[in-house]
């Protein structure tokens, strides 16, 4: 859907904890494709929503072309964030009782195929146990979580994106690790 652009970066800076060094905006958007895809799904339950989710950021992120390139990364999250906040809205006025329930358990592919069976399926059951977790955890703290996690944003980027202080950042990443570890204890 998007367009090749050619849209040169004046002077990237060093790109800091976290950010993606890009010197187009389409370069930019493939490299964090991906992981805002496991966001977007993480905190919609549902992967149709998570890819219009990540489709509309993206769309959004056009209109930021002219913007330099150091600012892409805190202003694609913070959209992508409130494309997330505004599905969950949507979701919860919806009749979705006249519909499969989105929860029910899918199929996830692995892309690891090692040659031990034993290792991939206690890795398999560890990264279920992760997701379950994260699932369970309210929704600020899950975006604290995976915005310093899993994305490496630091903490003044992640209080950006996620539109509070650097302190509620801190109280929500410490809630949330606290939470998986209680989670995670009988899997040691």
């Amino acid at each position: 859907m998007l367009a090749r652009m050619n849209i040169a970066a004046e002077a990237l800076p060093a790109p800091t904890s976290g950010a993606v060094e890009a010197v187009t905006l389409d370069e930019f958007l493939s490299a964090v494709a991906a992981r805002a895809f496991r966001f977007a799904e993480t905190g919609l339950r549902h992967r149709e929503d998570a890819r219009d989710a990540v489709q509309d950021a993206m769309t959004k992120m056009l209109a930021y072309r002219d913007k330099p390139a150091a600012e892409w990364t805190p202003l694609f999250w913070s959209v992508l964030r409130s494309r997330i906040v505004d599905a969950q809205r949507r979701s919860l006025l919806r009749l979705r009782w006249l519909s499969p329930h989105p929860d029910a358990e899918e199929t996830v592919e692995w892309a690891d195929t090692g040659a031990d069976p034993s290792r991939r399926q206690e890795g398999q059951e560890a990264w279920s146990r992760i997701v379950t977790g994260l699932r369970r955890l309210p929704r600020r703290q899950r975006e604290a979580f995976s915005l310093r996690i899993f994305e490496d944003l630091d903490v003044a980027t992640t209080a950006l994106v996620m539109g509070c202080s650097e302190g509620a950042v801190k109280t929500h990443l410490s809630r949330a690790r606290e939470a998986l570890q209680k989670h995670l204890e009988d899997f040691r």
